[in-house]
């Protein structure tokens, strides 16, 4: 009888082993990451897809990746075909007000028979919110679609984990760990000496370990089939904004046709030269109130002509515009051009407290021409002649002022202790009133 249900035994293993290799796993990825996408679960699943599940047997659809659509969204089918399958999908959404929009999508997902698991949320100039919910898979896409308008989803992906070759082996492996447990507590039973006894029990505690780390294993993964996750970032509109400014410069003028120039320049001395300033929007949000300044060339945005764009007004994600100045050049230059922006809101106002700013220079050249010295030089020689003659000046009697001590010292040993004996003689009868 020992030796039939030892065969017996062998035969069902077999057969549960033979049932897990047969199993297969299916599953697609959606990733998205276009600034262009509007929704988030119209346009990632094309038609509907039903998820059904029922008691212990869950009846799910896996994910099979399509074709790239003209709204950069991979369409995506589903067939039911009973496979137990994990639904997870992260978006990144762009909105106006956090706050306000995460309390919109909690009202959403508790719409779809959802809850929020979890919630991060970070405040200051640049506020951001992460949740993640919890929903049944049957109401996965309808959710996804809802959250989708909320904001501007700018990235998002959508995962299918078929995990039923993972559940089949957990379940073959409980069954064999309990009938191992079972045996080895019935052998328990009938030991009887102390060594026996001990081994037996170290034995049993280690498969009973394994035997609740595998149910724990198997209970988490029926969680997830259960349950599908998304995880949504919240993010201000206009968090990451960034402007950009490429300097250059171009012997001569003609209004600044010729801009953009080349990163160095140069002249002869006295000639005139014309510096570019080309200003690019590089972040994610429109930029206004723009201001140029640099303290080297001594000028202002007004003052600059304006070659290409309207920096007066709203400078949309990748736009530029390019504005020059024209200057003579009587000396070596390196400019410090400084260029500010606030962000704009959707009405093109400024958004108070975010403003962005870039700083760059170029290097000017003025090349002494090798001709005769006119009035111009003389006069600018001898100026720099009399300046250095001042400053030597200054120096010398900055040198002077510690030691002007000195002469009143000596004036002062001189009439005290270098005096003729004549004018001893006089100093004494002076004080003892005696005629000298």
């Amino acid at each position: 009888m020992r030796s039939r249900k030892r065969v017996f035994a062998a035969l069902m293993l077999l057969v549960l082993i033979g049932a897990a290799c047969s199993g297969s796993s299916d599953g697609g990825v959606i990733d998205n990451s276009s600034p262009n996408v509007t929704s988030a679960g119209a346009q990632a699943f094309q038609g509907e897809v039903e998820l059904q599940v029922g008691g212990s047997a869950r009846t799910q659809a896996p994910v099979v990746a399509g074709k790239v659509g003209d709204g950069g969204v991979v369409a995506a089918q589903a067939a039911n075909i009973g496979r137990n399958i994990i639904f997870t999908a992260d978006m990144t959404v762009a909105v106006s007000d956090v706050a306000a929009t995460s309390r919109q999508a909690i009202s959403v997902i508790n719409g779809h028979g959802g809850f929020l698991f979890g919630q991060r949320t970070l405040g200051g100039s640049e506020p951001s919110s992460v949740l993640t919910f919890k929903i049944p898979p049957e109401n996965f896409l309808r959710a996804l679609d809802d959250l989708g308008t909320i904001g501007e989803v700018r990235d998002q992906r959508i995962t299918a984990d078929d995990v039923t070759e993972r559940i089949v082996d957990l379940e073959s492996r409980i069954v064999t760990a309990e009938a191992s447990v079972s045996r080895l507590r019935a052998f328990l039973e009938q030991a009887t000496d102390v060594k026996t006894v001990t081994q037996l029990e170290t034995q049993l505690l280690q498969r009973e370990t394994d035997l609740e780390t595998m149910r724990g294993q198997l209970r988490t993964t029926k969680r997830l089939v259960d349950l599908a996750t998304i995880v949504i970032n919240l993010t201000e509109a206009a968090s990451r904004p960034a402007i950009s400014v490429a300097l250059s410069a171009y012997p001569g003028t003609d209004g600044g046709a010729s801009c953009p120039g080349a990163s160095t320049a140069a002249v002869d001395e006295g000639d005139q030269m014309t510096v570019c300033w080309e200003v690019t929007n590089t972040g994610d949000t429109a930029l206004t109130e723009f201001a140029i300044t640099d303290n080297v060339l001594g000028i202002e945005l007004k003052d600059l002509l304006v070659v290409f764009g309207d920096p007066s007004g709203v400078l949309e994600t990748g736009q530029s515009f390019v504005v020059a100045h024209e200057i003579p050049m009587d000396r070596n230059l390196r400019t410090q051009t400084r260029i500010t922006a606030s962000p704009a809101d959707g009405n093109g106002a400024p958004v108070s407290g975010r403003a962005i700013s870039d700083t760059q220079g170029i290097a000017l050249s003025a090349i002494d021409s090798g001709d005769a010295p006119g009035f111009r030089d003389s006069f600018g020689a001898s100026v720099e002649a009399l300046q250095g003659l001042i400053g030597f000046i200054g120096l010398a009697a900055g040198a002077a002022v510690p030691f002007l001590w000195v002469p009143i010292v000596v004036w002062v040993v001189r009439r005290r202790f270098l005096r003729t004996p004549e004018q001893h003689a006089t100093t004494s009868a002076l004080a003892t009133g005696e005629s000298p």
